[in-house]
């Protein structure tokens, strides 16, 4: 039996981070993307490199422009902190496994370092081949768990719920990580709503202006800690922005989004160091009529847009400053609970 198991990207539609912010958040999946592993039985177990694994160069430029792009481990190392964080799981909650043996390879087209969650869509699909190999249901806030503390807790990488949420979920999902909430359950309050709701939203990126999360949120995160009033007013603002996306969605006046992605946008910069080229892809946007804000650590953004004349003209625009404007095909809902 070959299984195959795929995950996609995901953007942040409006709200904070969920980095230990407690906040709330809307987000979507879309498949003009993925991520996808393929997992077989074989007598050894073997994990397979894939393009972002290279060890062989034609010059010390093209290494260095691999490292840039795919960082110094490549994708291995999320493959086996999935791998061991799913052997953790099943040994602390008596599943047994069975004793075969598999090969496992992944790869993914997902654009790299643009904040659309490409490495957690790694680690999404590695755990729902996991969980067929073994026959093995967890349940789906477990899921987004588990693959956080892959990343977290495995590989001392800077993450929070949201993207793991919205992964395993997939289609539109309203996220609360209220602290009470969090302190009692473990996680947040997950609310499918219907992707049929939002009307007119594109994505746009350019590969080479993102920087990792844990960079971008760096400062942030310090700062909070400190109980800067600045920032934990704009984390409260950013929250309250979900709930009104939330109340737009479900009263069918999708129109009304706009101005609230970009007011979101607007309060991130007065408190974030945002590079020029960032500013300016949002500003460019913006020129053509569009709304505008970040889908996560910048390198991307997501808005809304009156009609194909407007998106069109937005297309040219962005194009000025080689950034690709994509409609997103919204995932659908696997409809596990």
């Amino acid at each position: 039996m070959i299984i195959h198991a795929k995950a996609y990207p995901r953007a942040g539609l409006i709200g904070n981070p969920s980095d230990g912010y407690y906040g709330k958040t809307i987000s979507f999946a879309f498949r003009n993307f993925r991520a996808e592993v393929v997992l077989y039985e074989t007598p050894e177990l073997e994990i397979l490199p894939s393009e972002k694994d290279q060890s062989g160069f034609d010059s010390l430029g093209d290494l260095v422009r691999d490292v840039k792009l795919h960082g110094y481990y490549g994708g291995i190392r999320l493959l086996k902190a999935t791998i061991k964080r799913f052997y953790d799981y099943c040994l602390e909650n008596r599943i047994e496994l069975h004793k075969k043996n598999f090969t496992i390879r992944y790869s993914s087209n997902i654009p790299h370092g643009v904040g659309l969650a490409g490495s957690s869509a790694i680690i999404t699909a590695c755990l729902r081949a996991l969980m067929t190999f073994y026959g093995v249901s967890v349940a789906e806030h477990i899921q987004a768990n588990l693959i956080l503390s892959a990343e977290v807790d495995e590989l001392n990488i800077a993450a929070g719920l949201q993207d793991r949420v919205i992964q395993v979920y997939e289609g539109l999902v309203y996220m609360d990580f209220g602290k009470e909430l969090m302190d009692r359950q473990g996680y947040g309050h997950y609310e499918r709503l219907d992707p049929g709701l939002l009307a007119r939203v594109y994505v746009a990126y350019r590969e080479d202006l993102g920087e990792p999360t844990e960079v971008f949120h760096n400062n942030i995160r310090a700062r909070y800690a400190c109980g800067d009033r600045q920032v934990i007013r704009a984390m409260r603002y950013w929250a309250s922005l979900a709930d009104k996306v939330r109340r737009c969605l479900l009263d069918g006046e999708p129109e009304k989004i706009g101005p609230l992605l970009n007011a979101n946008f607007d309060r991130r910069r007065k408190i974030h160091r945002l590079s020029e080229e960032n500013i300016r892809m949002v500003e460019a946007a913006r020129s053509a009529g569009a709304s505008a804000k970040f889908t996560g650590s910048g390198g991307a953004i997501v808005g809304t847009y009156k009609d194909e004349k407007m998106f069109e003209r937005l297309r040219k625009e962005l194009g000025k400053l080689r950034i690709k404007v994509i409609k997103p095909k919204i995932a659908s809902s696997r409809g596990r609970r």
